[in-house]
């Protein structure tokens, strides 16, 4: 009986932690995939709901992707240039052309003032277009 008791808590704690996860990732591409000069780029954030840039609702945002660029601390203002794109209409996926060889793709979740959410909620994945 205490085994089953063991399970049955140990579930229960994996249910709650499962739905307290708060996190970004790339639903494609993955790590260390080769892809050609324009791909697809799918994001998803766990924790959080996906708003347009102004929308200063608690627990909400958009994302950025930083393209060999470096993380961007949390409370820090996302620059707006090549290397930082902004999805703020809430967009949730996009069509990127990088040239040739080895790039490293950071997805930043932050505010509707494009204020970081920091470390819980970047990712960062190396991709080789080919």
């Amino acid at each position: 009986m205490k085994h089953h008791t063991f399970i049955v808590g140990l579930v229960g704690c994996l249910g709650v932690a499962m739905a307290h996860a708060q996190n970004v990732d790339f639903v494609e591409p993955q790590n260390g995939q080769t892809v050609p000069t324009t791909f697809t780029v799918r994001f998803a954030v766990q924790g959080m709901t996906v708003a347009p840039a102004g929308d200063l609702t608690e627990k909400t945002g958009h994302h950025h992707l930083l393209i060999n660029a470096a993380d961007i601390e949390e409370n820090a203002v996302i620059p707006m240039d090549d290397q930082h794109r902004h999805f703020g209409k809430g967009q949730t996926e996009t069509q990127i052309t990088l040239p040739p060889g080895s790039h490293r793709l950071t997805m930043q979740f932050a505010d509707g003032a494009h204020r970081s959410y920091g470390k819980a909620y970047r990712k960062t994945i190396e991709v080789t277009v080919k």
